[in-house]
């Protein structure tokens, strides 16, 4: 079974970044599904979408309320929310890293 994992590493601070809701959405006909909703743990970790449920091809979507935390920080960001958009083509594990600071972000597909 496949799954769907994201880590949030504040790079601006060199820290995980602890209690950012994501948003797990996926691509319908006519506009996106929720999915789930989790905030991140102490070590920036989530698992959005478990193993033991059946993950279908398809287009997804994260969104990350990433002002909130800076916020909780009390530091001012450009960027409120993040949104990452990926397809999920094959039955692997799907692992969506953001590097975050206040001015950008960046993200890969991880292991």
């Amino acid at each position: 079974m496949s799954s769907i994992t994201t880590h949030i590493l504040d790079v601006s601070r060199g820290l995980p970044a602890e209690d950012v809701r994501v948003l797990l959405e996926r691509e319908t006909d006519s506009n996106w599904q929720t999915l789930m909703e989790i905030v991140t743990d102490s070590e920036g970790r989530a698992r959005l979408f478990p193993e033991d449920e059946e993950l279908t091809h398809g287009t997804y979507r994260l969104t990350f309320d990433v002002d909130a935390y800076f916020v909780a920080i009390e530091v001012t960001a450009f960027y409120p929310v993040v949104q990452i958009v990926f397809k999920v083509q094959d039955d692997r594990h799907h692992h969506v890293p953001l590097l975050l600071s206040p001015f950008g972000y960046s993200t890969y597909r991880g292991s």
